[in-house]
């Protein structure tokens, strides 16, 4: 499995039987401005606390990602570290996501 996805390839596996399951590392002001529908959200530097509220996706397909794909990058590291098998980064994060998929969406 490749660490990083296309905005445009999430976007088609968002739109099929099985998706994958999205966690925002952004700030809770970030998520209030613009977040991809059904996401959760836990801040980067809560993730290690936190990480329990997402046990249940161990196994299963996650995507993660932030403003630009740097600190998503970051939280995919840790991720792993606790046992995450199938993560990968929103390649260019919301920013790109809302350039190249849904351009309706604000943009910061």
């Amino acid at each position: 499995m490749n660490i990083q996805i296309a905005p445009a390839e999430l976007a088609g596996k968002l739109g099929s039987e099985n998706p994958p399951h999205l966690l925002d590392v952004r700030e809770t002001e970030e998520n209030a401005f613009v977040a991809l529908p059904n996401s959760t959200l836990i801040p980067l530097g809560e993730l290690a606390s936190r990480v329990g509220e997402i046990d249940g996706w161990r196994d299963q397909e996650v995507v993660v990602y932030c403003h630009h794909g740097i600190r998503s990058l970051n939280a995919i590291a840790q991720l792993k570290h606790f046992g995450f098998t199938k993560v990968q980064n929103l390649a260019g994060g919301i920013d790109r996501w809302t350039s190249e998929v849904n351009p309706e969406l604000p943009r910061y």
